[in-house]
């Protein structure tokens, strides 16, 4: 049966899981084949992003037989807001998503069986890594798509760039939006597609469901969260972060992200002891698992393979 893109798909079903402090964090579950599992995917989606946007890939690892489960972060889409208003995304660290992602893990992980997979896409991805390096979470592999692991685009080095950041947080408000979205607020740029796919209907569903649920539109990133996102991205590189992760790891990136580094992406592929890398060129832009179909395929073939290797069936 094809998959439809703007429809919450029939098996799964949405919920809310809160957290020690009482933050409310909204999942949704597949719950996969329940007499001979394959096993259990994990997955968390980029800054500014939601689980809705991702529909077409959970719905097809279920239907390879996964229990598949999605979190919105806390903060974006519908897991409210930590900043001034609506629109910008802010946190005050990245440690406040590790502690989320640790305490997931350890219920999501008990209830599920196994393989345990952990997956995610852009600042999803950096965080899985993260909590990988911090020793928070123990999956049997992890999938990492187009990893936030640097910034395109920056002039300085990074360590430049981290205190440039950092002034901007003294300067005003570290709430305040650090770029801008466009001329009215939770309007998007009509270029921004140039930026994430090639496949213009994927990007449409995106636009869909923020009509369909406005509380999922997000824009620009607070200076608080860019100085944040560079003290993060600083600190998973530092000496032997990544020579010590054990886990196999899987690193999908392309060398025409406008957003994040492939040159860090292909870095950290080098050294994690375990870890793999496929590299697209120019077919392909930032969202790798919402391109056109040729480009999709492949990825979606890699990780299947990936997958099946390292993580067989139990």
């Amino acid at each position: 049966m094809p998959i439809d893109r703007r429809a919450i798909p029939p098996a799964a079903s949405e919920s809310v899981w809160k957290a020690a402090d009482g933050h409310a964090l909204r999942r949704i579950d597949w719950p996969g084949c329940q007499t001979e599992p394959r096993g259990s995917i994990l997955f968390f989606p980029g800054r500014g992003d939601n689980y809705e946007k991702y529909f077409e890939t959970l719905e097809e690892w279920h239907r390879a037989g996964w229990r598949v489960t999605a979190f919105d972060w806390r903060g974006q889409a519908g897991s409210g807001r930590l900043g001034n208003d609506k629109i910008t995304g802010h946190v005050e660290d990245f440690a406040h998503w590790i502690a989320d992602l640790e305490a997931i893990w350890r219920t999501w992980k008990a209830a599920t069986p196994a393989p345990h997979i952990l997956a995610g896409h852009s600042m999803g991805g950096h965080l899985v890594l993260r909590g990988l390096a911090d020793g928070v979470v123990d999956p049997d592999a992890a999938v990492l798509s187009a990893p936030m692991l640097g910034f395109v685009g920056d002039a300085l080095p990074t360590g430049l760039m981290h205190n440039a950041a950092k002034l901007m947080t003294r300067l005003g408000d570290k709430r305040r939006p650090a770029w801008k979205w466009s001329e009215r607020p939770g309007e998007i740029p009509a270029t921004r597609v140039n930026l994430l796919t090639h496949h213009k209907d994927r990007y449409a569903d995106e636009l869909w469901w923020r009509e369909e649920r406005p509380e999922l539109v997000m824009g620009p990133g607070s200076w608080g969260w860019v100085e944040r996102a560079y003290a993060s991205m600083r600190g998973l590189f530092g000496d032997g972060r990544l020579e010590a992760v054990a886990v196999p790891v899987l690193l999908i990136g392309t060398s025409n992200d406008k957003l994040v580094s492939m040159a860090a992406i292909e870095r950290a592929a080098g050294r994690l002891p375990h870890g793999e890398l496929v590299a697209f060129g120019n077919e392909a832009r930032h969202e790798i698992l919402r391109e056109v179909d040729p480009v999709r395929d492949r990825a979606m073939a890699a990780i299947a393979e990936f997958l099946d290797r390292t993580a067989p069936k139990q």
